[in-house]
């Protein structure tokens, strides 16, 4: 869209002035002889002036006789005891008066300079700052956007399938109207993007404006919220005005939980901006009509704390989930962005989707930059599988830092605790293959680390499976202890992740014989919770919560007394492998045959352990 320039009122009454000065002044020099003062004192003493007009700084008067065609004559006066010195001396003189524009600009210029500085000083400042000028504070900030400007089609999108199809669904609407409505459909005010962060809820969008065709006004939940209160309320306003104007159009709300959080959480009052914006988008979803095709898509990573009245039918008729990718998702996802890269020939998407479990789309992306980045570093002219494998360890566990030197006792007892975990998940069926073990130290402070690599995607766990899982966990200390007799400080990290385990196990899945199947603390928040350091819900009495100290305990312990005892069994490998592994610093199945054991082939099992007894301390 064109801007339209305004004049500024401040620059029509300087020209308007400088005009009628410069006629005033053209008209004067048009008509009237301007005389030397000098020879105005010899015409006077000659008798030759008429109906002469004496002035502070000016004489003006008529000529007896006419000088250049002119009987109107002017002359600037001069102090009378300085003109009589002059006139003694036989010297032509004459005065100088200021003029009339001299006056005029003497009074408009320092407004003039103040305006300006204002203008281009503080105004900017302000703009910076988010406050622009008075007449633009309520006006919206939303960036108007159409299919060429996004860049992204669906065609960029992959792996979320299901919310694309609904989102196809949208656009087809707004390309077709009359199709839909012929049945008395309608489509949806809103749709909410609910997802982890990373997952693509913006470039989704974007590409919804690439393949519309239509307005699409993108702005950010924080964008509403300034510090005069009702100033967000009349940017929704100002917003919601322009895409009626512009329907059918799209309305996308980044970060919705920055405008829309649930109200009275965290105020003291109900007057506050945030919660004046949150009603006037209300107001807004009840009032359009659904028929002049203006659709509100927002996008959020929290919607725990979103206003319940935002959510309900009618204003987000449809909530779309866009879930970390599976498998095959992963593998699409990489295909897209292996596009704008050169790769080998025996590069396979799907066994780099095999090794990035959980991965996000954002994720996927800087995997595949990495890569590309290390096929540089190597001098090679395309990205060989080597180069995905060191983006996945560098992602997960962080740069090498070769620099760092292990005394020879420490290097000894980190190539056992490895050797310990990676024995046992292959020892256990329900683990996922290794893919490699290193003790080369990380950046996240790890001084080594087993990277397992999951045979498929899997969204239930049983509970021998997470049993399973500590007992992995805390392997790297059994193989510590049953080889050195002692205890290091390298199974931290192990022993924070196997109690969280323990803990989540008893407390919320209810799979405590003791404690039964009552759910004891809430599940964290949906996307973000998990990495946010909070307190713990707790509304059950102290008995209780000794009882969950004692189940958790238990879990650990067990599982502890199983790592030792298959360790014990599977020694000798254990010593070669930490042998092995202290020569070539990284191993991998095919370096070291035990770890490429099938995982599916059933092992002779630990021997059974005694239940340690209930209420023992």
């Amino acid at each position: 869209m064109e801007k339209q320039h305004q004049w500024n009122i401040w620059y029509f009454i300087v020209t308007f002035s400088a005009l009628m000065l410069l006629q005033s002044w053209w008209a004067e020099q048009s008509t009237v002889e301007t005389l030397p003062y000098s020879d105005f004192l010899v015409l006077l003493q000659q008798n030759k002036l008429t109906e002469l007009k004496v002035e502070d700084q000016r004489v003006t008067g008529t000529l007896k006789e006419p000088v250049n065609g002119r009987t109107q004559f002017t002359t600037n006066r001069v102090e009378p005891a300085l003109a009589e010195e002059l006139a003694r001396a036989g010297v032509r003189f004459s005065g100088v008066r200021q003029s009339a524009l001299a006056k005029v600009l003497g009074w408009i210029l320092p407004f003039a300079m103040i305006f300006a500085l204002w203008s281009f000083l503080f105004r900017g400042m302000a703009e910076k700052q988010g406050l622009g000028g008075l007449a633009a504070i309520g006006r919206s900030r939303a960036k108007a956007l159409v299919q060429r400007d996004t860049g992204v089609t669906f065609d960029d999108v992959a792996g979320i399938d299901e919310a694309r199809a609904e989102l196809e669904e949208v656009v087809s609407f707004l390309k077709d109207q009359p199709r839909y409505s012929r049945l008395g459909a309608r489509i949806p005010k809103g749709i909410l993007l609910v997802g982890p962060p990373g997952t693509g809820k913006t470039l989704i969008a974007k590409a919804v404006a690439g393949e519309a065709g239509v307005p699409f006004f993108s702005i950010s939940g924080s964008e509403f919220v300034e510090l005069f209160v009702g100033v967000g309320a009349a940017r929704v306003r100002d917003l919601f005005e322009q895409a009626r104007k512009a329907a059918p159009c799209i309305i996308f709300i980044d970060e919705l939980d920055a405008l829309g959080k649930m109200r009275g959480l965290g105020s003291l009052g109900g007057n506050d901006e945030k919660e004046q914006t949150l009603n006037q988008l209300l107001a807004e979803l009840d009032g359009f009509d659904p028929r002049e095709g203006v659709v509100l898509l927002a996008a959020t990573n929290r919607p725990e704390i979103l206003d319940p009245a935002l959510l309900r039918a009618g204003r987000f008729d449809r909530q779309i989930l866009i879930d970390r990718p599976d498998r095959g998702g992963r593998a699409a996802i990489l295909k897209v962005h292996m596009k704008h890269i050169r790769v080998g020939d025996e590069v396979d998407c799907g066994q780099i989707a095999a090794i990035t479990t959980g991965f996000t789309g954002a994720e996927l992306a800087n995997l595949v930059n990495e890569a590309a980045l290390s096929a540089t570093r190597r001098g090679d002219d395309a990205v060989r599988m080597e180069d995905f494998t060191a983006a996945v360890e560098r992602i997960v566990a962080g740069i090498e830092r070769k620099s760092r030197l292990l005394l020879p006792e420490e290097r000894r007892a980190v190539a056992y605790h490895e050797m310990g975990h990676a024995l046992a998940a292959v020892s256990l069926p329900r683990m996922d293959p290794v893919h490699k073990v290193s003790i080369i130290p990380r950046a996240f402070g790890s001084l080594g680390y087993t990277l397992q690599r999951p045979a498929e995607d899997r969204f239930l766990v049983s509970y021998q499976e997470l049993k399973d899982r500590l007992l992995v966990l805390l392997a790297g200390r059994a193989a510590e202890s049953l080889v050195f007799g002692q205890l290091s400080t390298g199974a931290a990290d192990d022993l924070a992740k196997a109690t969280d385990i323990a803990r989540q196990l008893v407390t919320r899945f209810g799979m405590s014989k003791e404690l039964g199947q009552a759910v004891l603390e809430k599940p964290a928040s949906a996307y973000l919770g998990d990495h946010l350091p909070m307190a713990r819900d707790k509304d059950y009495s102290e008995e209780t919560a000794r009882e969950v100290d004692l189940c958790v305990r238990h879990l650990i312990d067990e599982a502890y007394a199983r790592a030792t005892a298959l360790l014990t069994e599977h020694r000798d490998e254990l010593d070669q492998g930490a042998r092995l592994l202290q020569e070539r610093e990284t191993l991998t199945p095919a370096d070291f045959p035990p770890l490429a054991r099938d995982p599916n082939a059933p092992l002779p099992s630990p021997p059974v352990l005694g239940v340690v007894p209930r209420g023992s301390a």
